[in-house]
């Protein structure tokens, strides 16, 4: 990467690991511009702060300063299809384009990257360990995969701290770009098999992962998975989960909306942690990303405790948009949960937080791949919900496969009250049921549907 190129064009510029990219350039000074399919909040967000984006990928609609391969560096996400017409255009006329693993590797290199990586809980456990060392003096440059709610951002910068969070993403084996000095395995269940094919070469992804840490560096991994570590001479190796292992939770109390328990550790127990946001998937996320800080060394039990306690997470991780005061008042909770494993982690902690409460569940499938790779286990852990209202397929990136719709879920659903229902159609059919919990779920664009929803409630 050319330090003296000063234009940075994004293909992709709307995906959320890209804005933390346009955000980093935007605060360099940098001239940045881009394409993105859909204008979305983040997108129009991205251009208040400076960022000039446009929204069809015709050469044309470039900007003049961005037509010049001497001074712009472009900077492309792998979802982008290699047809694009702004890409092949860059591709022709000899531009310097790098992939957004690479362009956030080379930026975090010279620094001690704490990495969180896993098929589900690398956005909220990264973002927990941002908001604790950004709590402290140390602070810490973070490039998240959400925008967390404490700062209303996904970037993070210091000019003097040591350190990088990184949220290390394993789709198109991304984070093998990284050099990590924390490195954090939160869970290993396959996914992507669209790029994998198999599992056993998504857990080789892993592994390899593992060998990128520096010697001088730690391996923090959550107890049971399959992954194999093979880490450097002189890097430590930690486990933890909410039970067992270096890192665990002891003494947990529930009760009046809250979670508190006192952690262990290697250096003895911290006691009195609470959850800023108190459901019980969180227990593990906030094992790990204290585990990291504490290995830093750079961090005091007290900021930590404190920092846990204020932590509001990630837009769209657990995030409650309506919660009316009274045992018996109507919930709705939106979650980005998009893999079986964590639909069903989010169904499960929104039951254990309202015991008794009847459910209402409003998935959008993520993806025709991971719908075809995952339709029975969707199903089973729909099952847990007492309602569910099902949507037609996400597409993203992908073009549809034959025979793969939500009905291949739909049908292995076993509780009793189901009903498949076009997107466009959400908000009058929840507003026709007089449900108690809504949680609405999904990668998509479910959310957008979540202002006219909570209106229609709260009208």
């Amino acid at each position: 990467m050319n330090e003296n190129k000063k234009n940075i064009y994004f293909v992709g510029a709307g995906g959320i690991g890209m804005a933390a990219l346009v955000r980093y350039f935007l605060s360099q000074g940098c001239n940045v511009a881009g394409y993105d399919r859909t204008r979305t909040a983040l997108t129009d967000a991205l251009v208040a702060e400076g960022a000039e984006i446009v929204y069809d990928e015709a050469v044309e609609l470039i900007p003049e300063m961005f037509r010049n391969p001497v001074t712009t560096l472009v900077v492309y996400t792998p979802a982008i299809p290699a047809s694009h017409q702004g890409l092949c255009y860059f591709r022709e006329n000899g531009f310097e384009i790098l992939k957004r693993a690479a362009v956030l590797g080379m930026i975090t290199r010279g620094t001690k990257g704490i990495c969180f990586a896993g098929t589900h809980g690398k956005t909220t456990t990264s973002s927990m360990a941002a908001h604790i060392l950004n709590s402290c003096e140390v602070g810490c440059n973070a490039f998240l995969g959400g925008i967390l709610r404490n700062y209303d951002s996904n970037l993070l910068l210091s000019k003097t701290s040591p350190y990088s969070v990184i949220e290390a993403d394993e789709y198109d084996r991304s984070f093998h770009q990284l050099s990590p000095y924390i490195a954090v395995i939160t869970s290993s269940d396959p996914d992507h098999l669209d790029i994998y094919g198999t599992e056993d070469a998504y857990l080789e992804s892993f592994a390899h992962f593992t060998e990128l840490i520096r010697p001088d560096g730690c391996l923090v991994i959550h107890e049971g998975l399959k992954v194999k570590p093979r880490v450097q001479d002189g890097v430590k190796v930690y486990t933890y989960s909410r039970d067992s292992g270096d890192f665990h939770a002891t003494n947990i109390r529930r009760g009046n909306g809250t979670i508190v328990f006192d952690l262990v550790t290697p250096a003895g127990v911290f006691d009195n942690i609470e959850l800023g946001v108190p459901v019980e998937i969180n227990i593990e996320n906030a094992i790990a990303s204290i585990a990291a800080c504490f290995l830093t060394e750079s961090v005091q039990p007290d900021k930590m405790r404190e920092a846990m306690k204020s932590f509001l997470g990630a837009k769209r991780r657990f995030e409650f948009w309506v919660k009316e005061p009274g045992e018996s008042g109507r919930v709705v909770i939106d979650d980005y949960a998009h893999h079986p494993d964590e639909l069903k982690a989010s169904i499960s902690s929104v039951k254990a937080l309202y015991p008794g409460r009847h459910l209402t569940v409003a998935f959008q499938p993520h993806l025709y791949s991971r719908t075809r790779d995952f339709a029975m286990e969707f199903a089973k852990a729909l099952s847990l919900s007492d309602s569910v209202l099902l949507l037609d397929i996400y597409p993203a990136r992908e073009e549809p496969i034959p025979g793969v719709t939500s009905e291949i879920i739909f049908n292995s659903i076993t509780c009793e009250d189901k009903v498949m229902i076009d997107k466009e159609n959400l908000t009058g059919t929840i507003k026709n049921r007089n449900f108690e919990i809504l949680l609405t779920v999904g990668a998509g664009d479910i959310c957008n549907y979540l202002p006219a929803i909570c209106s229609e409630i709260k009208g």
